[in-house]
């Protein structure tokens, strides 16, 4: 079944490359546009570097940065696999910005749990099941799922991501359009976007 989904998975990333169709923006993002920094992650929901970065940088990142209007970030779909999309989907599938990240944080948080195995029905439940704790509503929830669109936007904006910023692995990081190549930690973090202020 895994092998299924990828093959699935592949097929559709090849169908919107021969096929483009252009993307809406709808980035999920916090902190003020007027802020003087930055930051882009482009990663996949079911990636653990990706959780990790998200635990260990994100929350004190926004503590001193993010909430002083000092940073903009942006989180960027990547999505590596078909349950990354469908967890992604259920993230976009929502305009509330604070349960989006806490949607985004519960998706991390709990990813050993949800992103395993091979029965997409069942890592489906799983999702929506935290947004359910999150008052997602179910509904809701399945029509984004079964939507084509919500689909054609994710994976454009992942092709498009490929092409502009030649994303090798996720996550990926920049801060001001310049590539973070740092290890997953908070100090050397916090110099490089001191960098820029």
């Amino acid at each position: 079944m895994r092998k299924i989904n990828k093959i699935i998975f592949k097929l559709l990333l090849i169908f919107f490359v021969l096929i483009p169709v252009k993307a809406e923006s709808n980035i999920v993002s916090t902190g003020s546009p007027e802020a003087k920094i930055t930051v882009k992650v482009f990663s996949s929901l079911t990636c653990p570097a990706c959780a990790n970065w998200h635990t260990k940088i994100f929350y004190k990142m926004k503590k001193d940065f993010i909430d002083k209007g000092l940073v903009r970030f942006e989180h960027h779909p990547f999505p590596l696999d078909l349950a990354a999309l469908n967890a992604e989907i259920i993230l976009r599938c929502h305009v509330d910005n604070i349960k989006r990240f806490k949607f985004l944080a519960a998706i991390y948080e709990n990813q050993r749990k949800w992103a395993v195995g091979s029965d997409i029905n069942k890592i489906n439940d799983s999702i929506k099941k935290i947004g359910s704790e999150i008052n997602f509503k179910k509904e809701k929830m399945d029509r984004c799922l079964d939507s084509v669109s919500a689909q054609d936007e994710i994976l454009n904006l992942r092709i498009e991501a490929q092409k502009k910023y030649k994303i090798e692995s996720t996550p990926t990081i920049f801060i001001n359009e310049k590539k973070y190549n740092g290890k997953t930690d908070y100090k050397q973090f916090k110099k490089a976007i001191k960098k820029y202020l």
